[in-house]
């Protein structure tokens, strides 16, 4: 039986190698009718979550109809379901459906008014039971301006994932011009709205004109996804209480943007509203989708700010900052109800003989310095503000201050407890993250013991330590190996995604990198792999 998918890549790289494809651009956006594709995501075993968006003529709602097929020929429905498009959601449109299948391929599609169909989408059900093998993309750090989603591109033409996991950094709240600036934005690729993103309007607009990229649309249409949020969809460093990028004086109380925010991604992404969630793959693994940005967290640490009050000799201010402040047992990186659910469903896993258990969450987990030595990254070429960082970052690292605040570096104690409630339930810990924009692998530990890995992926499209710093990218990644017992690899200058499988003897992780986000292209330009066996917790890379 012929996979319409399969036909339709296989037409689009004929007609690219025959030179008729047009340039690359953003899809057209209808002004009335089916806009924006379909979606599937939030899968279970016997469930899943599916998204469309339908505007219409007037004010009024649209009824849609969603059928499900178990062959691609469509010719007979084994599942239907209503849903509703309303201007109150934006005509976004969810709904979910039970009662299906394990480990089953489905087609689906939404009819409207008019007999208007959608695009055809697939989807498959979690499995049950002794489960051999699953496999799922990684994403994150999704900058339409900064060039085309190759990452995304690349999946849909690979097809060989069971499901897709984003991160976090979906889009970006900037205004335009800001990141990137104009000399650095990929023609073609404009943002809507103009200005930053603070009201319910402006959030919206901007999902609409991110999900007109062909890839992402694509992607969409074809895998389920597994969906995290981190700042951007919001504002930039954002914790509970505010971010860096929101003023309060300006733009009104955090509390109401974050609202906004958390609106509008629930309105056009297809997840549900729980903030955190466990996801069951037979016995092969549990996957925790987790909220390390504002569910729970506590407002990030600024040792610059500590340093320039503290006054004095700087040495004696970074010991004063690490001991009082960083070291403080009380702060929050998931909050108390979070951690809570998180510590029980360890514990679960371990009940239930689970194999794996993996953390889809935000923000590095592994340990990260900068070198303490200043030799390690010569700062000839370095604008001044960054030889500043630089500067104090070594000087931090010196005695055993992190890099970055706002990881989970900079919630030691929160880490802590994680990493210690994991050996406890002996779990084969794995951590899928984001945020940096860059590719890492660390072997995480807690008291001098092994406690998981970290498969840290590289950015869609977002730009990595490269952008900042004027240095070999290989000399950067053995200066920082070099810095980092926990870091075994890394790569701090190329765009891409993780593909990860899971068998019972292993996961085994493919740091998968495109080309230049500047051509909309397909095609991988490089491959690191880096295996875990379950018992060792320890990374064979290759």
């Amino acid at each position: 039986m012929v996979d319409p998918f399969l036909l339709s890549r296989r037409r689009a790289l004929a007609l690219g190698a025959a030179g008729l494809l047009a340039p690359p651009r953003l899809l057209a956006q209808p002004a009335t009718g089916f806009t924006h594709g379909v979606a599937s995501g939030e899968p279970g075993a016997r469930q899943m979550l599916f998204w469309t968006r339908f505007v219409g003529a007037g004010d009024r709602p649209v009824p849609l109809r969603l059928e499900l097929f178990t062959s691609p020929r469509m010719t007979r429905a084994v599942a239907r379901a209503e849903a509703l498009a309303a201007p109150e959601t934006d005509w976004c449109a969810k709904v979910t459906v039970g009662g299906l299948s394990p480990g089953t391929t489905y087609y689906y599609r939404f009819t409207g008014p008019d007999r208007q169909r959608s695009i055809l989408g697939r989807t498959r059900t979690l499995p049950e039971d002794d489960v051999r093998q699953f496999r799922l993309a990684l994403f994150s750090c999704s900058n339409l301006p900064y060039g085309w989603f190759n990452a995304y591109g690349a999946t849909v033409a690979a097809d060989d994932v069971d499901l897709f996991v984003h991160v976090g950094d979906y889009l970006y709240e900037y205004e335009r011009g800001r990141y990137p600036p104009p000399a650095e934005a990929v023609p073609g690729r404009v943002i809507e709205p103009e200005g930053e993103l603070v009201r319910l309007a402006d959030y919206r607009a901007r999902y609409a004109s991110y999900r007109l990229d062909p890839d992402l649309q694509a992607l969409h249409a074809r895998f389920p996804a597994i969906l995290a949020w981190d700042d951007h969809e919001s504002a930039n460093d954002a914790w509970t209480g505010g971010a860096e990028n929101h003023q309060p004086d300006r733009e009104g109380p955090w509390a109401e943007r974050l609202a906004v925010a958390r609106r509008v991604h629930r309105e056009w992404m297809p997840v549900s509203d729980a903030p955190y969630a466990r996801y069951r793959v037979g016995r092969l693994l549990a996957l925790h989708r987790l909220d390390t940005r504002v569910e729970g967290r506590d407002r990030q640490l600024d040792l610059a700010s500590f340093v320039q009050s503290a006054g004095g000799e700087l040495r004696q201010a970074l010991l004063r900052f690490r001991d009082e402040e960083w070291m403080r047992g009380s702060r929050q990186l998931l909050g108390l109800a979070q951690e809570k659910w998180l510590f029980q469903a360890l514990d679960q896993g371990r009940a239930e003989g689970v194999r794996w258990q993996v953390l889809a969450q935000q923000v590095l987990m592994g340990q990260l310095k900068a070198p303490s030595e200043p030799s390690a990254l010569p700062l000839q070429g370095v604008r001044p503000e960054l030889q500043g960082f630089l500067k104090l970052a070594a000087a931090a690292a010196a005695v055993g201050l992190p890099l970055n605040m706002d990881a989970w570096d900079g919630y030691p104690a929160a880490r802590a407890r994680l990493l210690s409630m994991a050996q406890r339930a002996g779990a084969n810990l794995v951590v899928l993250s984001g945020d940096s924009h860059n590719a890492w692998a660390f072997e995480l530990a807690n008291d001098g013991r092994p406690a998981g890995v970290e498969f840290g992926g590289p950015s869609v499209s977002s730009p990595g330590f490269e952008s900042e710093l004027p240095l070999p990218p290989p000399d950067v990644a053995r200066a920082l190996v070099a810095a980092n017992p926990q870091l075994k690899w890394c790569e701090t200058s190329r765009r891409g995604y993780v593909h990860v499988t899971f068998t019972p003897e292993a996961a085994v992780a493919e740091y998968r990198f495109t080309g230049p986000t500047g051509v909309r292209s397909p095609r991988l330009a490089m491959v690191q792999r880096a295996t875990v066996r379950p018992g060792t917790l320890r990374l064979e890379l290759a």
